[in-house]
């Protein structure tokens, strides 16, 4: 029988005693921060201490912005001593999503990617909903808890972001979590953390990026080189899908001896995921959705396939595996 929101998160808060001093551990985005946030709201004097500690380093513009103007305090998972914690919390991610995460005996996961076999004691994973983020927001509500601003800032930011505003998959649950936080967040923090994505350091590629594209037929074509941060690729892609003119954005850039391709298109009779997989997935690891997905193949794996130095020929090597390979025709429908 399936539980209620209240019977789940009576479950949740079960796996805890006073003397608990608690330990959530996150691959640090905005979903997984605003959702780490809120369970610590939710055992706030119901356990003695509560840390937050990220996996990851925290260099996207916006993911900083976030946590600096929230003043959110993490602790990154090198600098904490992990056996002073005596239990476990896993959020927006499951232990077989990142091999850091493989070290830690979770006592409890909620989030909102498929289930890959979790096996703590408590889970809660719901593949349907948009974010992470509106499952604690329902949480919230059950346990009758108004959020801060701050804290309803973070999860009405994690909402936006994982639903692309709501452009990506989304449920209802996720219009009604947003409906709900809105009045309670913090509108002028919202704007100044999201238009804080972009670095001095990344205009450089912009400039770049206008000066070698290549255009065919709705679809744009950038190789990078070397990025300080595949988020630049990202960043880009997103920018020259603003062109009208433009369907289909592929940008790649080599980060840390894999070359990472962002694909972004317009979403209409399109799929992003299959291109990369068809493109790509032979090579090297990549999937993603319909109008957006990723890519990422080793140097090793090019080194026999493509002179990657090159810039003209790299490009030409993308074009070919996406339009033949892929088999991406003009018109940005599959043959």
């Amino acid at each position: 029988m399936k539980l209620t929101v209240k019977e789940k998160l009576n479950q949740f808060i079960k796996q805890f005693s006073s003397d608990d001093r608690v330990l959530i551990v996150i691959n640090a985005d905005p979903d997984a921060i605003a959702s780490a946030m809120a369970i610590k709201r939710l055992l706030w004097r119901k356990v003695q201490a509560v840390t937050i500690s990220n996996i990851n380093t925290i260099d996207r513009p916006d993911n900083i912005a976030m946590v600096e103007l929230l003043g959110i305090k993490l602790v990154h998972v090198n600098n904490l001593d992990d056996t002073r914690f005596t239990k476990k919390v896993l959020v927006d991610s499951q232990p077989n999503h990142n091999e850091l995460f493989e070290k830690f005996q979770f006592d409890a996961v909620i989030d909102h990617h498929p289930d890959t076999n979790c096996r703590a004691t408590f889970q809660d994973i719901r593949p349907k909903y948009g974010a992470t983020a509106t499952i604690l927001t329902a949480y919230l509500r059950a346990a009758k808890i108004k959020p801060s601003t701050k804290l309803a800032t973070a999860l009405i930011l994690a909402i936006k972001t994982d639903t692309s505003n709501f452009e990506l998959q989304t449920i209802i649950e996720d219009v009604r979590a947003f409906q709900y936080l809105f009045r309670h967040s913090n509108k002028n923090l919202i704007r100044n953390i999201e238009q804080s994505d972009l670095k001095s350091d990344y205009l450089k590629y912009y400039k770049k990026a206008l000066e070698i594209r290549r255009v065919r037929k709705g679809r744009v074509y950038v190789s990078l080189g070397p990025v300080i941060n595949p988020d630049v690729c990202v960043l880009i892609a997103d920018f020259f899908m603003r062109v009208n003119s433009i369907k289909w954005s592929i940008v790649c850039g080599f980060h840390q001896r894999k070359m990472i391709i962002i694909f972004r298109n317009d979403g209409l009779n399109k799929n992003a995921g299959n291109v990369a997989e068809q493109g790509f997935g032979d090579i090297g690891s990549a999937g993603g959705r319909k109008s957006m997905a990723r890519a990422e193949v080793p140097l090793s794996e090019l080194k026999p396939r493509v002179d990657y130095k090159d810039d003209k020929k790299l490009m030409q090597w993308v074009i070919n595996r996406i339009e033949k390979k892929a088999k991406v025709a003009p018109t940005g429908k599959k043959r």
